[in-house]
Order: structure tokens, then sequence, then C-alpha cells
């Protein structure tokens, strides 16, 4: 697994960024949000159960994430058909806010190591990337365990703070001096 420190892939992915007619599909690319920090996230499959707790979960802090110029984009194996359907019929994900991007090909989850050799499905994989494509966060829990968005956005403060942040440290809480 790609881990801290080391350079997110290049990939290129159809996404669905809509459920209106002729404009639910965009390719997106390792280029597409240049000079952001980008918070990419893995769920193993569409039409299950822990998963539209997340992707709801994090669309709602998805302005917070804007505010710190950090781009969301969630992704699976399936087809960006399957994304379109499930937004199409889950009412916490018709009007998501960000992009599901579809690696139907698990290139970008193989390149990654998230890729489960048995499930042939991706891990459930958090990774913040820096405005460089340098990967500064990764998180990856059990499938039957879901994420804490709220978390994550915790640790995208820290490391937008550039400094040293202690255990449960908030954005705008006193750092630590060396």
């Amino acid at each position: 697994m790609l881990t801290i420190g080391e350079k997110f892939p290049s990939f290129s992915v159809t996404a669905t960024v809509s459920t209106t007619k002729d404009k639910e599909f965009e390719t997106i690319t390792d280029e597409s949000y240049a000079g952001k920090w980008k918070l990419y996230f893995f769920w193993p499959k569409d039409f299950t159960f822990v998963c539209p707790t997340e992707i709801a979960g994090f669309a709602k802090l998805n302005k917070d994430f804007k505010e710190r110029d950090c781009q969301i984009l969630g992704g699976s194996i399936d087809s960006e058909y399957v994304h379109l359907a499930w937004r199409n019929n889950h009412p916490d994900l018709k009007n998501l806010p960000f992009p599901m991007l579809s690696d139907l090909k698990r290139s970008l989850c193989d390149q990654l190591g998230i890729l489960d050799l048995n499930a042939g499905v991706a891990q459930r994989a958090t990774f913040l990337v820096d405005p460089e494509n340098i990967i500064r966060f990764v998180y990856v829990t059990d499938g039957s365990v879901g994420r804490n968005p709220q978390e994550v956005l915790r640790v995208l403060d820290a490391l937008q703070s550039d400094e040293l942040c202690p255990c449960n440290w908030h954005k705008g809480e006193a750092t630590l001096q060396a």
C-alpha cells in the first residue's frame, strides 16, 4: 500500500458527477484539481450498508473541506452506471457534491495497493493528498467499520497548520512548541 510521503499515482477514470441527464459523467485525472488538497476515499461496493453512511458523512462536510481548498473524491470498483443507479435510488446520495470515481479496471486501487485480492474490491481506504500530489495521511478500516469524516477533516486542519499538533488537536487550539 502506498503511504505517507509517496506520490499519488497517475490515473484517468470516468466519474459520476450528477444525476442530470446528459451531464452525469466526466473524466477525472490526477491533474483535475491541480494545486488543491484532495481527499480520496474508497469503499468496497455500491448498494451496500456501511458505504452510504460514510459517503453521506463526507457530503455533509463538503463545504468544510472546500473552505480548506480540498476536493473530495470518492470511488469504488463499480462502473459509473452503477454509481448513477445508486445515486438515483438512495436518498442520501442523490445530490452528492463530489465525484464518484469508477475504477472498473481496478487500476487505481491496484496502484494504491488497496485492492482486496480475495474479494476483488477496494478496501475501505482514505488518502489526504497535498497540492503537490504527495500522500500526507492514510486511513484504512476493516470492511465492516465505517470511517469518521470529522476525524479526516481534523487531520487536514492539522496538516495545513504546518505545526506540531498534539493528540485530539482541533483548529484554533494551541500547537506544540519544540
